[in-house]
């Protein structure tokens, strides 16, 4: 992909090494307990005549007259599993260090050692990613900083590296970016459903439209990026009931935090298959729609969740025995490449979407957009995908998972045969605006479901809001999503200015958001332009419903009294498209300023067809009492 865009910016100055006093020397008391058993290793090979400055472990560990390493530092890798953190002074077990701009950084001898270590690894068998390290701002970090098992698979092909896939590796040294990530909202409840009176949906319109889609059993808002992959487990449409909380209604008092789903998890119906375990459950869940909540799975998972030889897991996997193999919410990697420390993207759905030759895309038309890199990396025998960006551009990275995408099975309405998940239509980004999205199902050959009242074949929405933001006012005047919701911040520790990945409204920090730009308001000012805003956008959702749910109680009474099939026909198509242009909106966060035009156009849009569609009814069904009368009138009274 080409496209003239600017180069990767400076990072900030917080990822080096730790574990070195004032001096620049070796302190074990700042060393966690692999590092620690890496230095007896070494001091164990100095015993021996070895000087790792010149030989890299790897190297030693092959030679024939050394296998005792192999063996000795598999017995201390199993000693350091069990080896608790507090095994440093006490003094020196608070929060990992971070350090500044003007810490002293590694000696001479721990970059030479880190750069041996990755030779090892990069020239024998992992050469693409010698070419990421040299050009990174990662480059004098050893590949142990975040992968484990290296000497046992330098000794071993078969025995695979451990990566350390928990977001707490970066936040070792990207302390402020890491602890704002998982920061608690507590504006923002667990549970709170859109059909509520208050939410952007509410019923009865909601379930009567989306009847009997599983999102009709729960459809939660989003809260705080901590919960992500929590909330999508336990969510009442996803997996029937089947995990309970080991601490009940109590986990909902957790401050945020760094969250390993399965510390608090319990599956109550171990062993048994996938499905709705109680009443008003579904178990909807599958790998694609666990994709966005979570990258642990991402060297396991091949390019579009293919089931191909060598990936362990795949679209068609058990969700169930998937989902217990993942544990962290939104992984660093989805955005930042660990090699290069540069942005990125990796959700493969948006990966093909921008490569389409048709190059029908928001970002194809975004002639300001980053420059996007795909690399396919093979390493582990099938093929996967990562696109690299020329610039950070928040719009693509967002649009990982803050997008439209297909992540189910559903139905080809030109035959009506199923389309199951062995079919690579159930990992799609159309990456379209609301005006294309009909003709592009249309296309794909693909529904999500057929709605209980009409029978129309209609779509599912899933949070568009990165298509909603290109073409806005706002993004035409060239704000990403990280000006307003991930602004720059000073560390009120260190004074540090770095990015706030809080990723919450911008409503929390305006004078660091909207008053950037608008500097002639006040706080106050901003804060009652978004909600007028939201006004605006929800009276004119509250009509497009009105008008929807009014065409399918006409349909309901227009196909009892015998209305002919191909008028009902007709009116379906209409709904569909009706249903596009309201649900897409419904499905949206923050449509209001995302793009606030737009949502009015498609909902007035909505409104009219659905109004089309009432008045093909109302006309069909006043030429059928019509004929009926005239039957009456005309009828011959039976004889006596």
């Amino acid at each position: 992909m080409t496209r003239a865009g600017a180069g990767p910016p400076a990072r900030d100055a917080t990822c080096d090494l730790t574990y070195l006093n004032g001096d620049g020397v070796l302190d074990p008391g700042r060393l966690n307990p692999l590092v620690r058993l890496e230095q007896l290793l070494l001091a164990f090979a100095r015993q021996r005549g070895i000087n790792p400055a010149e030989e890299t472990m790897s190297n030693f560990q092959r030679s024939s007259s050394r296998r005792l390493f192999g063996a000795l530092l598999s017995l201390l890798t199993a000693a350091a599993v069990a080896m608790p953190a507090a095994a440093a002074p006490a003094a020196k077990a608070a929060a990992p260090a971070v350090l500044s701009s003007t810490a002293p950084k590694p000696s001479a001898q721990v970059l030479q050692a880190a750069a041996k270590e990755k030779a090892g690894c990069t020239e024998k068998c992992h050469a693409p990613i010698k070419v990421f390290h040299d050009e990174g701002k990662h480059k004098t970090l050893a590949c142990s900083s975040c992968h484990d098992k290296l000497a046992e698979h330098s000794a071993n092909e078969k025995v695979r590296p451990v990566t350390k896939t928990d977001p707490a590796v970066c936040g070792d040294c990207h302390r402020p970016q890491f602890d704002t990530l998982y920061k608690m909202n507590w504006e923002k409840t667990a549970r709170k459903e859109k059909s509520l009176a208050t939410g952007p949906s509410p019923n009865p319109a909601f379930d009567k439209l989306m009847m009997p889609h599983g999102f009709t059993r729960e459809h939660a808002e989003p809260r705080s990026h901590a919960f992500a992959l929590y909330d999508q487990v336990v969510v009442d449409r996803a997996f029937g009931g089947r995990f309970k909380n080991k601490s009940g209604w109590e986990f909902l008092t957790k401050d945020g935090g760094n969250i390993k789903i399965w510390d608090h998890l319990v599956d109550q119906y171990t062993g048994q298959d996938h499905k709705a375990f109680k009443p008003g459950t579904a178990a909807a869940a599958n790998p694609v729609c666990m994709s966005c909540k979570s990258a642990d799975h991402i060297l396991d998972w091949a390019y579009l969740g293919d089931p191909v030889p060598g990936a362990k897991w795949s679209r068609t996997s058990k969700v169930v025995d998937f989902v217990k193999d993942v544990n962290h919410s939104l992984n660093c990697f989805f955005c930042h490449d660990p090699h290069t420390a540069g942005p990125r993207i990796v959700r493969d759905g948006l990966l093909q979407a921008v490569s389409r030759p048709e190059k029908d895309t928001v970002w194809h038309a975004d002639k300001k957009g980053a420059q996007i890199d795909i690399r396919e990396l093979g390493t582990r025998g099938f093929t996967r995908k990562i696109g690299l960006l020329s610039r950070p551009d928040s719009k693509l990275m967002c649009a990982q998972c803050h997008v439209e995408y297909n992540c189910n099975p559903g139905t080809d309405p030109s035959t009506g045969q199923p389309v199951t998940m062995a079919d690579p239509r159930t990992n799609h980004f159309p990456f379209k605006k609301v005006a294309d999205l009909g003709k592009h199902y249309n296309d794909l050959k693909f529904r999500d479901f057929k709605h209980g009242i009409t029978g129309a074949m209609l779509w599912k929405g899933q949070h568009p809001d990165s298509e909603n933001y290109y073409g806005s006012v706002h993004q035409k005047a060239g704000a990403d999503c990280a000006d307003c919701h991930m602004p720059k911040m000073k560390d009120a520790k260190t004074g540090k200015v770095f990015t706030s990945h809080w990723q919450t409204s911008p409503r929390h920090y305006v004078k660091e958001t909207c008053l950037t730009c608008h500097d002639n308001w006040t706080a106050q000012q901003a804060t009652y332009a978004i909600d007028s805003m939201k006004n605006r956008f929800q009276g004119k959702l509250r009509k497009a419903e009105f008008w929807l749910t009014r065409m399918i109680d006409k349909f309901e009474e227009a196909k009892n009294i015998g209305v002919d099939e191909p008028v009902l026909a007709q009116v379906r198509e209409k709904h569909y498209e009706a249903h596009i242009n309201w649900e897409w909106w419904t499905a949206s966060n923050g449509a209001h300023f995302h793009n606030l035009d737009e949502a009015v156009d498609s909902l007035n849009r909505s409104m009219v067809i659905s109004q089309d569609g009432i008045k093909l009814l109302d006309d069909a069904m006043a030429a059928r009492r019509s004929a009926a009368r005239t039957a009456s009138a005309t009828a011959v009274p039976a004889s006596r």
